[in-house]
């Protein structure tokens, strides 16, 4: 019995080396025939390959080797399986050298688990699963977008070269990008689609470093995602290349919290692009959302919608759903009717698998970097926050906090903890710097790795603040002596979304000057850099400088 001019032997399909050497196209046949009966090959054809392999070299621009590679890769029989078996054969590096270069290639961080090789393939498999509804419980929105999206075969050739120009010593979705272009045309594929998946091969990391780095309740921050983005094809393209690349990444590296920004951004593009944005009317939104706060507040007195009301300047109104408003309402007037000086309320999300904490307590300058202090010592990760003071002077401040499996921080002893320690910060009575000094020695793991730190600063990003992004080694505290030098140096922390990448940290903050501007003056720009970057180049000889922690010979905080 034969399939496809391929003899079976015991269940295994099998072919001999003269064979392969008069029609070298027949070793992707083999595997081709394998994948489309869904049957093993046998380890002598394995053998007969590898003494053929060279022969591969000779196909690599034929038609028909080309269509059955494709074929294979975009099959709906298990491509990763497919795929794996082909790298393992020594064939898939033949007969795309390209991707021959990153067989095997460490990648030498604490984020990344697989080669280089091997997360491609695993992002083929996941790929697979989601067009195939297996993750439709916790990834519903790539679930949804692949079942609408028309270039199926570019995406999975995307997704195939998305990483394959790493080491390099460039970008390597630059590069990337290159290699795709000179690539799809010769897999087959048409002008549309080489397009199509070059461009998804060159912004593969927007999705992300977008969601996971950036403001998405700031307009400008929607407006610069969709000029690159342009259509909602694409807009469902990357939803889906990005769920697979980041769940290809290694064990518990995919999360509630980041499905839950991907998702967010998702929503917000898809609405700019297909028309329902309502970014021009800003007035009307505002209206609105005051309206929906008040109707959610009928049981209390109607000056207590009132009162809140007031309380918001426009960006806040913009910058939450009608129940949180309300709920801030709620926790202002508990706060003002007991006249407590701090308020904290909690609101667990297992679903995103964080826990909302929000402070109303009078405002003063460094608050943020002393309630970021107390949850570091309450083993609490920050991973977002939105920073707002109010016309009447308090601070209402909310933070997203994990504990350290990248779940909710939810058990009640933990958080009694934490509002001991923020309300104990907040009245001088604990320091967090030297709770921090005491236990936040690097283990042996991070100090082996070294992440070249960098600051970057960029007034393009929002209309109203001065993006700020921090790149660098993570330790404990962290994020505490980092907003400790902002503050020092009189800027105003609006919101900040921080993000690990095993070792790597990387915190962003909007941020603007003491007269609510952005900063502009390249003296205070290079005080800002040179503050943080001294807090990211030396991590133990760290002295005190006002509010700051910032080596003295770094820079000095005059203003």
């Amino acid at each position: 019995k034969s399939i496809d001019g391929f003899d079976i032997e015991g269940g295994w399909l099998s072919v001999n080396s003269d064979e392969l050497r008069k029609d070298p196209k027949k070793i992707l046949g083999l595997f081709h025939a394998a994948q489309a009966e869904q049957l093993d090959i046998h380890p002598k054809a394995l053998r007969a390959i590898t003494r053929n392999l060279t022969a591969v070299d000779g196909i690599r621009n034929d038609h028909a080797a080309n269509r059955l590679f494709i074929e294979m890769l975009t099959s709906k029989l298990d491509p990763e399986t497919t795929l794996r078996r082909l790298n393992e054969a020594g064939v898939f590096g033949r007969f795309v050298p390209d991707f021959g270069r990153v067989v095997a290639q460490m990648q030498h961080d604490m984020y990344h688990v697989y080669t280089v090789d091997e997360h491609t393939i695993f992002a083929i498999g996941i790929l697979h699963k989601i067009e195939n509804g297996i993750y439709t419980d916790d990834m519903p929105v790539s679930s949804e977008a692949i079942r609408q999206i028309q270039s199926r075969r570019a995406l999975y050739v995307a997704v195939l070269l998305h990483d394959i120009a790493k080491g390099r010593g460039g970008d390597h979705s630059v590069l990337g990008a290159e290699v795709a272009q000179a690539l799809c045309p010769r897999f087959g594929l048409s002008g549309e689609e080489t397009e199509t998946a070059t461009w998804l091969v060159r912004h593969h990391l927007l999705m992300s470093n977008t969601a996971f780095r950036r403001d998405i309740n700031d307009p400008q921050t929607i407006s610069a995602f969709c000029e690159i983005v342009q259509s909602i094809e694409r807009l469902r393209l990357l939803m889906v290349l990005t769920a697979a690349d980041i769940r290809a990444v290694g064990p518990n590296v995919w999360t509630a919290w980041k499905a839950a920004l991907l998702r967010d951004l998702y929503k917000a593009a898809e609405e700019r692009l297909t028309g329902g944005y309502l970014g021009g009317v800003q007035e009307e939104r505002i209206e609105h959302a005051k309206e929906k706060m008040r109707a959610r507040l009928t049981d209390l007195p109607s000056q207590v919608a009132d009162e809140h009301i007031a309380r918001g300047y426009p960006s806040y109104w913009l910058s939450f759903d009608s129940d949180t408003h309300a709920m801030h309402a709620r926790l202002a007037y508990e706060a003002t009717s007991r006249t407590e000086s701090i308020t904290i309320k909690n609101r667990i999300d297992p679903f995103k698998g964080v826990t909302e904490v929000t402070i109303f307590a009078g405002d003063h300058p460094g608050i943020f970097s002393r309630i970021a202090g107390a949850m570091a010592v309450s083993g609490a990760n920050i991973v977002d926050a939105k920073i707002f003071t109010t016309t009447d002077g308090m601070a209402l401040d909310t933070f997203w906090i994990q504990d350290d499996s990248g779940g909710s921080f939810d058990r009640p002893e933990g958080l009694a903890r934490l509002h001991n320690r923020i309300k104990e910060t907040l009245a001088g009575r604990l320091r967090p710097r030297e709770e921090l000094r005491r236990g936040s020695q690097l283990t042996p793991r991070l100090k082996v790795f070294k992440v070249a730190p960098r600051v970057l600063i960029d007034n393009d990003a929002s209309r109203t603040h001065t993006l700020i992004e921090v790149n660098g080694r993570d330790r404990p505290g962290l994020l505490y002596d980092l907003t400790r030098v902002l503050s020092a140096l009189n800027l105003q922390i609006a919101s900040a979304h921080i993000t690990t990448y095993g070792e790597s940290a990387v915190d962003v903050f909007y941020v603007k000057d003491v007269f609510g501007l952005q900063i502009a003056n390249e003296t205070k720009l290079g005080q800002i850099r040179k503050g943080l970057l001294g807090v990211m180049e030396d991590d133990d000889d760290l002295v005190s400088v006002g509010e700051a922690n910032i080596p003295a010979t770094r820079i000095s905080v005059a203003e």
